[in-house]
């Protein structure tokens, strides 16, 4: 099974991949609404508003950490019972609340999450719980 978010970036990175043709648009998997912050840098944000983290405060006009985890959830929801390998392509902030959710966390695990664009990351269970099995990998890309 492969999902990817409705934002173009996701689909290519998904098409670069060569998973492109099975995929599914699930707009669950849609980047953080930043809302009064769209395009707004951490360290912007941070001058009017010291020690904002957005997985603990949110955006005003835009999603909170409980919003999105809603949204993951449903994913997850959707993805657990799958027999095989399932293949989710999205978005840093998105990908970093599903991981906390997956692991059954909340936003201090997410925040604390490093994830670069085209890594891939593998969740999974180990013996009766969830599992990190792989986070942030960027072996597959080449040398530059």
């Amino acid at each position: 099974m492969v999902r990817t978010s409705p934002l173009i970036r996701a689909q290519q990175t998904c098409a670069g991949a060569g998973l492109s043709t099975p995929a599914v648009i699930d707009p669950d998997l849609v980047e953080w609404d930043y809302g009064e912050y769209e395009g707004l840098c951490t360290v912007d944000i941070q001058a009017e508003r010291p020690g904002w983290n957005l997985f603990l405060d949110g955006c005003p006009g835009g999603e909170t950490f409980a919003d999105v985890s809603a949204r993951v959830e449903r994913v997850i929801a959707r993805v657990t019972d799958v027999d095989g390998d399932v293949a989710l392509f999205a978005h840093g902030h998105v990908l970093r609340t599903l991981a906390a959710r997956w692991l059954q966390l909340g936003p201090a695990l997410a925040s604390a999450l490093a994830l670069d664009p085209t890594t891939v990351s593998i969740v999974g269970h180990e013996r009766d719980g969830p599992s990190l099995a792989l986070w942030n990998d960027a072996g597959h890309l080449e040398a530059t």
